[in-house]
């Protein structure tokens, strides 16, 4: 990827100059300025009259102001104070005013309200603890579209095999379907991002698979921390067979049964891998059946990874 000069400390938004406002790089503060883009990406989040959207990081309220003539309602979560006055100013004494509900605050620490649609041109540094947040909200939404830093973008819809495939990748699509919808350029925003970006397509599994998440969760952590070594070569680490061996006790103690005498993991969970013909398999090329295989297995023997 070219490099791209870093962008000069001073270069604002027009819209916010007079105010003195720069923007805040700790915050991912990268305004989307073309309205195409926006249209866009609006269009694909085919909004009703009825919809509650939520946006994340409204910045100046470019993308804001057009949701709000949509739709019903729209809750902007934003973290910069100086940017909340600069949207209030902005919807002050129109016929949006009374449709815009601000949260000031770190989205990642906020309780999400009801929203049936969420859009935004998400602050990078956040994408994947967000993404996660999204998909275990409840009640459930209908669609997000969603702002992400190329690479990021296509960790989300790779599949098995595919270079970037990993655990984000299964984890999201565990959850949701994700579709890439379209490529962004970095001239599209001010100040210009170091980085391409894409939108995608989020929408949530209704109803979700039938398995323990957090579970699910603790056996990929496994299988991906190094994901071209096979599940038999994972499943040797010490610290692994350590905590499977104190949540197999744990299982035991709570269901009134005794611990065997002579338990041996390693070769328990040998024989869980070869029952399932997993043992040499990897997990850089393993479907969501092939994990949930692994997973039941394993907890019809009282091993548990949480």
């Amino acid at each position: 990827m070219p490099k791209v000069r870093a962008e000069k400390k001073s270069r604002v938004h027009e819209g916010v100059a007079k105010q003195g406002i720069v923007f805040n790089k700790d915050f991912g503060q990268h305004i989307l300025k073309n309205p195409l883009v926006i249209t866009s990406m609006l269009e694909k989040a085919a909004l009703r009259p009825t919809d509650v959207v939520l946006e994340i990081g409204p910045g100046t309220g470019n993308m804001t102001v057009k949701i709000l003539e949509k739709v019903k309602k729209v809750v902007a979560c934003e973290i910069d104070t100086r940017l909340v006055a600069e949207l209030q100013k902005r919807v002050q004494g129109t016929h949006l005013q009374s449709k815009l509900q601000i949260l000031i605050g770190d989205v990642l620490k906020t309780d999400l309200p009801f929203f049936d649609i969420c859009v935004a041109n998400m602050p990078y540094q956040i994408s994947s603890p967000f993404v996660f947040k999204l998909l275990l909200h409840r009640p459930f939404f209908r669609c997000a579209v969603l702002m992400f830093q190329r690479e990021f973008a296509q960790r989300l819809v790779a599949k098995p095999g595919d270079k970037l495939y990993c655990r984000l990748s299964i984890n999201t699509q565990l959850l949701a379907r994700v579709d890439m919808l379209m490529k962004v350029g970095k001239n599209n925003f001010k100040p210009p991002p170091k980085v391409e970006s894409s939108v995608v397509r989020i929408e949530p599994r209704n109803p979700p698979p039938p398995i323990n998440y957090t579970e699910w969760d603790g056996l990929t952590r496994i299988a991906f921390l190094r994901k071209n070594k096979t599940l038999a070569a994972a499943f040797k680490q010490t610290t692994v067979l350590a905590t499977l061996e104190d949540n197999y006790k744990l299982h035991c103690s709570l269901k009134n049964v005794d611990v065997p005498m002579d338990l041996n993991v390693k070769e328990m969970v040998e024989n869980i891998l070869e029952k399932v013909d997993a043992s040499n398999k990897r997990a850089r090329s393993m479907d969501i059946d092939d994990f949930m295989a692994v997973l039941q297995a394993f907890n019809a023997e009282g091993f548990h990874f949480s």
